[in-house]
């Protein structure tokens, strides 16, 4: 079914469930899924539907993530209508400020102090049965590295020796995971999922992946953001303020500061070996070439950390012998030559 004719019976359901005509339909955004959304306007009301193609797109867990986050007092979308069957929702609009585009050495104090407020809130989260984020999904997620990173864009093809060490290194990070205390993770809590807005700031977007996973996944996406980034003093700054609203609150952690640090970078390799892998894939497979101007940051995350704690430095060594970096970097120049010359 053709993008159009979604289109049309999109209009249609809204021309039932809003109860007029008179009323636009435009397109807001879309993101690294096969959802799309629309704004929405009737009148001086203004809604998002989505369109999410229930082929490739389940609503359903969407919509109880939202119920579940709005009563925790996360500033999450209400929904108005829904059609899971077809994949139709109409959602609040929460405006289009998003966190990227407010983001200053000015105001990233105010804006990431809200954002850890909203992860306090969805740590008290307890009253759910969310999958959790096991040893499979961890190794199946760092795998798209090694797929469709190394061996599609740069066709790196490492040896078997070479394979053991990446896994052993996988299974570190792994476990570091596991070990964590696991709490509601929203999964892509970054600037680009949080809508900057007046009040209950922010609001959330993009969580109908939560899982039941490691407490310092959201913090590591949030604060070594893949389209942002920050100098590492500035960093462990705010994560050391995230303990102390904890510590504030009663919590008595089982963890020393340390080890809470160790696993937040720990962490962050992980999400960002799959994010490096899922940006490569999204060009390769989806001709979604927007997120490739990204992966060079991201490796850098991950080039910084493995150098920095022993047990990830065969890591940072596989990624100097096989010179990932300068591949990297032609394979982006090659791109960019093919684009500007189509």
């Amino acid at each position: 079914m053709s993008v159009d004719q979604r289109k049309i019976l999109l209009e249609d359901w809204l021309k039932v469930n809003l109860a007029t005509t008179q009323f636009s339909c435009e397109p807001a955004s879309s993101d690294a899924s096969f959802r799309r959304y629309f704004r929405v306007t009737v009148g001086n009301t203004s809604y998002v539907a989505m369109d999410a193609p229930p082929a490739q797109e389940d609503c359903q867990p969407f919509v109880e993530i939202a119920q579940l986050l709005i009563a925790h007092s996360v500033h999450a979308p209400r929904i108005h209508f829904q059609d899971l069957n077809q994949g139709f929702l109409l959602l609040d609009d929460l405006g289009s400020k998003d966190y990227l585009d407010y983001l200053t050495a000015d105001s990233a104090d105010s804006m990431y102090c809200d954002a850890m407020d909203v992860l306090h809130k969805m740590h008290l989260v307890n009253d759910c049965l969310l999958p959790a984020y096991d040893a499979e999904l961890l190794n199946r997620e760092m795998s798209l590295f090694t797929e469709w990173f190394l061996g599609e864009l740069l066709t790196v093809k490492l040896s078997s020796a070479d394979q053991a060490t990446l896994l052993n290194c996988q299974s570190v990070l792994t476990q570091s995971a596991l070990e964590q205390p696991q709490v509601f993770v929203h999964r892509d809590f970054h600037s680009r999922n949080l809508m900057l807005t007046a009040e209950n700031n922010p609001a959330v977007i993009d969580f109908q992946d939560a899982v039941l996973g490691p407490i310092t996944y959201d913090l590591v996406s949030l604060l070594r953001d893949c389209y942002i980034s920050w100098p590492d003093t500035q960093v462990y700054t705010w994560l050391d303020q995230f303990l102390e609203a904890r510590h504030k609150a009663g919590i008595e952690d089982g963890f020393s500061q340390q080890q809470f640090q160790q696993w937040f970078d720990y962490m962050g390799v992980q999400r960002h070996m799959k994010a490096v892998g899922i940006f490569s894939r999204l060009y390769l497979r989806d001709d979604k070439a927007g997120y490739l101007k990204d992966i060079p940051r991201t490796m850098a995350y991950i080039q910084s950390i493995a150098n920095k704690y022993d047990e990830l430095q065969p890591l940072a060594m596989l990624i100097e012998k096989y010179k990932i970096n300068e591949s990297l970097d032609a394979v982006l120049i090659n791109i960019t030559d093919k684009k500007g010359t189509s």
